[in-house]
């Protein structure tokens, strides 16, 4: 995946070759910040002002004050769609950290955040979502404030890795066998026609994605119960799915190696894929007509 030439560091664009950090930038010495990952349809952003929403509240959760408003940020990153001239599918990465000073763990007074922000081409990952994806399962080890998004992700990068280790596509996590959500994607069990997930409580991430969920069952009258299902649960579902901005909806078709349901992708997850599409202006619609 290429990145594309021009960045957005704090409030000027620059091209990606002149992006240079400090030594002590608290984001590379403690992982002293937050971040968003924004997807891209036709060089047209998804769900922009959740992620914004979410980045803002991620920030303030760790005392960090963005130099920008919630506006002019807004403002920046469509400039940035416009100057590196996109029209295809991709992603943004966006990252706020506490700033640069001399290290010390106590925050640092008077320094002013770091912002950049990236697109990279993304194009849909069709085979996935139309087939579906094998995952394991993995013990949650994270702190205990997961829904602030922060740059702390060495856990969920161990989980992610051991599922790639296994052939698999992703690592649900659990605590005292309650699944909780994957290392990289809110996760769901589908049991006679209901849709079970975990709260949004501090331990999993408010996803964007789910967020936009919540709106497509209401919709579509299928009924969302925000209930932590265990681990065993897993073996009776009918469907399992994931989602995040980059895995869209996606089908889980085995979890260890055993089978979920019939083994292929079900038809709310497919309902819900096609509500997806359509609220994306996604133009292929490829999901709805599986």
């Amino acid at each position: 995946m290429s990145v594309f030439p021009v960045i957005l560091s704090q409030d000027k664009f620059i091209h990606r070759d002149s992006l240079k950090f400090p030594l002590e930038e608290r984001a590379l010495q403690f992982g002293d910040g937050v971040y968003e990952v924004i997807r891209i349809y036709n060089g047209n952003y998804y769900l922009l002002d959740e992620h914004l929403d979410r980045l803002y509240r991620s920030a303030e959760a760790i005392k960090i004050k963005l130099s920008q408003s919630k506006k002019e940020l807004k403002e920046l990153l469509l400039e940035l769609l416009n100057r590196n001239n996109m029209v295809e599918d991709a992603k943004l990465y966006m990252q706020v950290s506490r700033g640069s000073a001399p290290r010390d763990h106590v925050y640092p007074e008077g320094v002013e955040p770091n912002i950049y922000a990236y697109v990279q081409s993304l194009p849909r990952n069709l085979s996935t979502l139309k087939s579906g994806v094998p995952v394991i399962t993995h013990r949650d080890i994270r702190w205990e404030n997961c829904y602030i998004k922060s740059l702390n992700l060495l856990p969920n990068v161990m989980a992610k890795q051991e599922a790639k280790e296994n052939g698999c596509y992703e690592a649900i996590l659990h605590r005292d066998g309650h699944v909780t959500e994957c290392s990289a994607s809110n996760v769901y069990l589908v049991k006679d026609g209901r849709i079970y997930t975990h709260p949004t409580t501090r331990n999993i991430l408010h996803g964007c994605v789910r967020m936009a969920i919540e709106r497509f069952v209401l919709e579509l009258q299928i009924p969302l119960i925000e209930d932590a299902f265990l681990i065993e649960d897993i073996a009776e579902a009918d469907e399992l799915f994931l989602s995040s901005s980059t895995s869209e909806i996606t089908p889980v078709v085995s979890v260890d190696g055993r089978q979920v349901g019939d083994g292929k992708p079900g038809t709310i997850t497919r309902k819900l894929q096609a509500a997806y599409e359509k609220d994306a202006n996604i133009q292929e619609n490829l999901i709805a007509n599986v």
